[in-house]
C-alpha cells in the first residue's frame, strides 16, 4: 500500500474543550447546572464560558500561564474548567481544606497569574498570599461571591480584589473564539498532590490525556446520555475524575453542594433524580450510616475509589439501592485507570465474598495500553498467585506529562517505559490486581491523600518528641486516619498529653492531616542500622481496631513489641 501521511484535516490536536461545544448545540435548551435556586442550560453554560475565558484573556492572562481557583463544588469552579482551557491557560484547581502555608506554596510554586476565590476562603487565601516573599509580585484575585447584585456590585467588592467572578462574565465577548491547543500535548491542568510542603509535586496533564480519561471513564462506568450527576466528589480532585469534562461529553445534568451532608445528599437526589454520584468510600459511610438514611426509590450508580471500602460499608451502601463500584486511579493518572469490572457470574456469591471481590482494584481500562505488577528491582512481573507483592506499574494515553520544576522525581518515576506509582499490590489468578500498601507511605483519609512523612516533620518540631513515626490506622468513618508512635525526651520534667500532642500538630497544618491517634513508646521498634520498622507500628496500629472502638491499651502495645 502507498504510504499515506498526515493531513490538517485528521491531524487536529485531540482536546476535551470541544465537548461543551458540541453540549450546547445537542443539548442546548437541557439543565447543565442546577445549584440552590440557580439552573443554567448547556447553551448559557458555553455562553458563560466563553465570557468569562474573553475577560481571562484580555486581563492580559496568555497561554500556556497558570489560572487557580479556591472554590468548593459550586458552579463557578465547573465553568473555570472550560473557561481557563478556552484562554489557552492552565487551570490550577487548590484543595480547600489546605492550610494558608501549603496554598502559598503552591501559588509560587506554579507561578500562578490569576486567583479565583470563593467568599468563604477570602480569609485563608489572603493569608496565603501575605506569605509570599517581600518584592514578590501577588497574582490578582478574583472574589466568587452568591450575591452579586449586577452592575452595581463592583463598586462595593472587597477592595483586595480586582472584581467578582460575575462581573468578569458580564463584561466577557460572548463571541470569544476559544484558544485551541497548538498540540494535544499542551499542558492543560496543573494538579498538586500531597507530597511534603517543602517540595510539592505540581502534576501536569495534557490536553490528550485528559480527553482520553473522559473517554475512558465514561465507557468503562457505561454511563448514558443525559445522567443527573451528584457531585459528592471535589471537583479540585483529579478535577473530578475528569467528571468535569465528562458530563458536558453525554450533556448530563451536574448538581452541585457546597457542603457534604447526608440529609442534603439524600434530598438532592430525590429532588432531582439523582443517577450517578463519585466520592472515597466515606461518602459511602455518611450515606449508610446517616440517621437520614431511606431506601432509594430508584438505583444510584455510586463509583469509589481510594482505600478499599469496608464490607460493612458495601453491605449497608448496596441495601439501601446503591449500585457501587471500585476503581483506582492517582493524581498522575488522571483520574481512574482501573476498576473492578464486575462479572455476572459473581452475582451468585455469598454477600462475603462478592464485597471481597469488590474491594479489589480491579484491570486496567481502556484508556490505558497496560497495568501490571513488578518486582520494582528488575522490572519483571510477579507471580499472579495472590500473595506474591510487587510494585504497580502502567503506561498509557492518561499518564501525566511529568511533576512542575522537578526533572529528578519525574526520571524516578517515568522509567524503562512505564510509570512506577509506588503503590505495592498482588496479581491475583483472573488479572485482577489488588492493592496491598504504599510504599509512599500515603493514609488515605476521606478521600484525602496525607503524607506521613509530613506529619512526622511537624512531630519532630515539637520540643518533647524524641522520635516519631506515623501510620495509618483503621477508621470506621474516615477509612484511615494518622496515627502517631511517639517517644518522648528524658530530661522532661512534665509530659506532653496526647490531646496537646494532636492539638500541636493542628496548629501547624490541615487539621485533616494532624494525628487522630497517639501513642507514646519508650522507644520505637528499629532495624539493626537504626531504621524504625513501620511495618511493626503498621500491625499494632491494625490490632488497635478502628478509632470509633478502641480498645487497646498501651501496655497491650508495649506487650506485643516485646514479644
Amino acid at each position: 500500500m502507498e504510504e499515506l501521511k498526515p493531513h490538517l484535516a485528521n491531524s487536529l490536536p485531540l482536546t476535551p474543550l470541544g465537548l461543551l461545544e458540541r453540549s450546547a448545540t445537542v443539548f442546548g435548551d437541557c439543565p447543565s447546572i442546577v445549584y440552590n435556586d440557580t439552573t443554567y442550560t448547556w447553551s448559557q453554560t458555553y455562553r458563560r464560558c466563553l465570557q468569562l475565558a474573553s475577560s481571562i484573556s484580555s486581563d492580559g492572562i496568555a497561554r500556556g500561564q497558570v489560572v487557580s481557583v479556591v472554590a468548593p463544588n459550586i458552579p463557578a469552579i465547573y465553568e473555570l474548567h472550560f473557561a481557563v482551557p478556552f484562554a489557552g491557560a492552565i487551570l490550577n484547581t487548590i484543595n480547600t481544606r489546605l492550610d494558608a502555608r501549603t496554598i502559598s506554596v503552591q501559588l509560587q510554586h506554579g507561578d500562578s497569574k490569576l486567583v479565583f476565590v470563593d467568599h468563604q476562603s477570602r480569609s485563608l487565601v489572603l493569608e496565603a498570599v501575605s506569605l509570599f516573599p517581600p518584592n514578590t509580585k501577588r497574582p490578582p484575585l478574583v472574589l466568587i461571591t452568591e450575591d452579586d447584585n449586577g452592575d452595581d456590585y463592583q463598586a462595593t467588592v472587597d477592595s483586595k480584589f480586582c472584581c467578582t467572578y460575575e462581573d468578569m462574565v458580564r463584561r466577557g465577548d460572548p463571541e470569544f473564539k476559544w484558544i485551541r491547543p497548538l498540540s494535544e500535548w499542551d499542558p492543560i491542568v496543573l494538579n498538586y498532590t500531597s507530597g511534603t510542603t517543602s517540595s510539592p509535586k505540581g502534576v501536569v496533564h495534557c490536553h490528550r490525556g485528559i480527553y482520553n480519561m473522559v473517554n475512558e471513564t465514561l465507557i468503562d462506568w457505561s454511563v448514558p446520555k443525559q445522567p443527573v450527576y451528584l457531585w459528592t466528589l471535589p471537583m479540585f480532585h483529579g478535577n473530578g475524575w475528569a467528571f468535569t469534562w465528562g458530563m458536558a461529553a453525554v450533556g448530563g445534568t451536574n448538581v452541585c453542594l457546597r457542603r457534604f451532608d447526608a440529609a442534603i445528599m439524600y434530598d438532592l437526589i430525590k429532588k432531582h433524580g439523582v443517577t450517578h454520584m463519585c466520592g472515597a468510600p466515606v461518602v459511602l459511610n455518611m450515606l449508610s450510616c446517616s440517621p437520614d438514611n431511606q431506601p432509594l426509590e430508584k438505583p444510584v450508580h455510586i463509583l469509589t475509589a481510594g482505600a478499599p471500602p469496608p464490607a460493612t460499608v458495601l453491605f449497608k451502601t448496596e441495601a439501601l439501592g446503591f449500585v457501587v463500584s471500585h476503581g483506582f486511579g492517582m493524581t498522575e493518572s488522571a483520574g481512574l485507570v482501573a476498576s473492578c469490572a464486575w462479572k455476572l457470574k459473581w452475582n451468585v456469591l455469598p454477600a462475603t465474598d462478592r464485597a471481597r471481590l469488590k474491594a479489589r482494584q480491579g484491570v486496567r481500562m481502556g484508556g490505558l495500553t497496560e497495568v501490571d505488577v513488578v518486582d520494582p528491582k528488575t522490572g519483571v512481573s510477579v507471580k499472579r498467585d495472590g500473595s506474591t507483592l510487587g510494585e504497580i506499574v502502567m503506561r498509557g494515553g492518561t499518564i501525566m506529562l511529568g511533576y512542575l520544576k522537578d526533572p529528578v522525581t519525574t526520571r524516578e518515576c517515568l522509567k524503562d517505559g512505564w510509570f512506577y506509582t509506588g503503590d505495592v499490590a498482588v496479581m491475583h489468578p483472573d488479572g485482577y490486581l489488588e492493592i496491598k500498601d504504599r510504599s509512599k507511605d500515603v493514609i488515605i483519609s476521606g478521600g484525602e491523600n496525607v503524607s506521613s512523612v509530613e506529619v512526622e516533620s511537624v512531630l519532630y518540631t515539637n520540643p518533647a518528641v524524641n522520635e516519631a513515626a506515623v501510620v495509618a490506622r483503621p477508621d470506621e468513618y474516615w477509612g484511615e486516619t494518622p496515627c502517631a508512635f511517639v517517644s518522648l525526651k528524658a530530661a522532661l520534667t512534665t509530659k506532653p498529653t496526647e490531646k496537646e500532642i494532636i492539638g500541636y500538630c493542628r496548629g501547624k497544618m490541615p487539621h485533616y492531616m494532624a494525628p487522630k491517634t497517639v501513642v507514646f513508646m519508650e522507644e520505637l521498634p528499629k532495624t539493626s542500622t537504626g531504621k524504625i520498622q513501620k511495618f511493626l507500628l503498621r500491625g499494632i496500629a491494625k490490632s488497635m481496631g478502628s478509632l470509633s472502638c478502641r480498645s487497646t491499651t498501651i501496655n497491650g502495645i508495649q506487650s506485643k513489641l516485646n514479644t
